[in-house]
């Protein structure tokens, strides 16, 4: 049997609702408490916790112990390496041993010293500690996708709200002049009325086989599954979890919250969403890992528009972004923007045109708004409507139907098995 149509099966299986469920101001410790490196006074210091701590999140870490306000009292990880080396990157930087290293995020996010959490962890952890850190009365710098499911990121959204959280997600395009540019011609009708977009995402992932293996020393493999289901460890920590749908979407989810957030935002389209879906993906035949390679899905929107996501190789520019419009396009990417006719490009906003939210430090912007309460440049909402393309992409790939979507609702409207895919069972004794 083919593993495409197993993976389908098992996605089917396990699909199923899920609910989220006190506001606290952040609480400042004193100076004398947090170790012996001149810090800013007590008023204007933004204490941090930091769950998961291996690439993206140790980077993450990195950047804000490079902000002079923020002080990294916790880190958290499931691997013993990754939380004693990002122990020992803190405690170096604050010339002390004062940074505590846990295996359980819970304790970080029970502590009532901590203001902030940053949180760097796989696509199937993303809801729980974000909903636990809200209610706990956390600010939160999270890392895209907002969630694995449009469930569970409806979820964060609601705790979000409810209990008066500061949200930043890690969709740092937004924070680059070149992305704040394009987006400002294309909603200040430099092109004309916008028809087309096409988005460009990675293509591939992979395809090997591993075999199971024996649990590496100082690895919780139980606590890095989660509430996914538990399966055998076969070496695919701390990167090639990617590929395999339990934990993510492949390229289409990992890079979803950068160019469709790029593509929402220049059309003004970035809290709501399309109303039909459908497209098709190419999926690994046999071997462990069942995320597609390629995929191409198209989505319509009410206003008329039509957008196709695709993974790169399938886009006539590649990666990026393009907005096509009635009297040409603009085209940007990490380091690139282009527009027909190129004279787009020289044109400068006027003072009573749209000005789009301004930012040149992502998490500057987000410890900035931790201090004003103001919302960051790319708030919870927006982040779930951004990843939210994507997942209906998936959805409508893997039942290969037409869909058509409420985006107000979040329901499809012809299909019951698409809507028990907007969620997954959790394994106990995890939940939201």
């Amino acid at each position: 049997m083919k593993k495409r149509e197993i993976s389908r099966r098992q996605f089917l299986k396990r699909a199923t609702g899920i609910t989220a469920g006190a506001v606290a101001f952040p609480y400042l410790v004193p100076s004398s408490a947090l170790g012996q490196r001149a810090r800013p006074a007590p008023s204007n210091r933004i204490v941090m916790g930091c769950l998961g701590v291996g690439s993206q999140g140790g980077g993450n870490m990195r950047g804000f112990l490079g902000k002079k306000e923020v002080q990294v009292v916790a880190v958290c990880d499931v691997d013993k390496g990754h939380r004693d080396g990002a122990k020992k990157t803190v405690d170096d930087r604050y010339k002390n041993d004062d940074c505590k290293a846990y295996l359980d995020f819970r304790e970080v996010v029970e502590r009532k010293d901590i203001d902030a959490l940053s949180l760097g962890l796989p696509d199937q952890w993303h809801s729980i500690p974000a909903v636990m850190g809200a209610r706990a009365g956390k600010d939160i710098y999270g890392e895209k996708p907002l969630a694995r499911t449009i469930r569970e990121g409806r979820a964060i959204c609601d705790a979000i709200h409810r209990y008066g959280r500061v949200w930043q997600t890690g969709s740092w395009q937004r924070s680059q002049r070149n992305f704040h540019h394009a987006c400002e011609l294309v909603r200040n009708g430099r092109i004309g009325k916008v028809h087309k977009v096409e988005v460009g995402l990675p293509t591939g992932g992979s395809t090997d086989n591993k075999p199971v293996q024996p649990v590496p020393e100082g690895l919780d493999w139980d606590f890095w599954l989660g509430p996914a289901p538990w399966v055998p460890y076969r070496g695919i920590c701390h990167w090639n979890w990617r590929w395999m749908m339990d934990y993510s979407g492949g390229q289409l989810t990992d890079w979803a919250g950068h160019h469709i957030d790029i593509a929402h935002w220049g059309l003004g389209l970035d809290r709501t969403g399309p109303v039909e879906i459908e497209g098709k993906g190419v999926y690994p035949k046999d071997g462990i890992y069942d995320a597609p390679t390629a995929y191409k899905f198209t989505c319509k929107y009410d206003n008329g528009l039509t957008m196709i996501v695709a993974n790169d190789r399938q886009q006539p520019k590649g990666m990026g972004t393009i907005w096509y419009g009635e009297k040409g396009w603009i085209y940007v990417k990490r380091g690139k923007l282009e527009a027909d006719p190129k004279s787009i490009l020289d044109e400068v906003i006027g003072p009573d045109e749209i000005k789009l939210y301004e930012s040149r430090d992502h998490q500057r912007n987000f410890l900035e708004c931790v201090k004003s309460r103001k919302l960051t440049i790319t708030p919870v909402e927006i982040a779930h409507r951004s990843i939210s393309v994507g997942l209906l992409g998936e959805i409508a790939m893997l039942t290969e139907q037409k869909l058509r979507w409420d985006p107000e609702k979040e329901v499809f409207l012809n299909s019951e098995q698409a809507n028990r895919m907007l969620s997954r069972p959790m394994r106990a004794p995890w939940h939201l």
